[in-house]
């Protein structure tokens, strides 16, 4: 029972350095795009 335990606390800590890792080297921003839209208003 102790070596399961063990075993999955690796796990998630493997898994919490891997997102870490990803999070300092991939590239997770958002493309940036200018969009321009021509707006109609109502004249009320």
């Amino acid at each position: 029972m102790g070596r399961i335990i063990r075993f999955l606390i690796l796990v998630l800590i493997l898994a919490f350095l891997a997102v870490l890792g990803y999070s300092f080297v991939g590239d997770l921003s958002a493309p940036k795009t200018e969009v321009t839209v021509p707006v109609t208003l109502d004249d009320t």
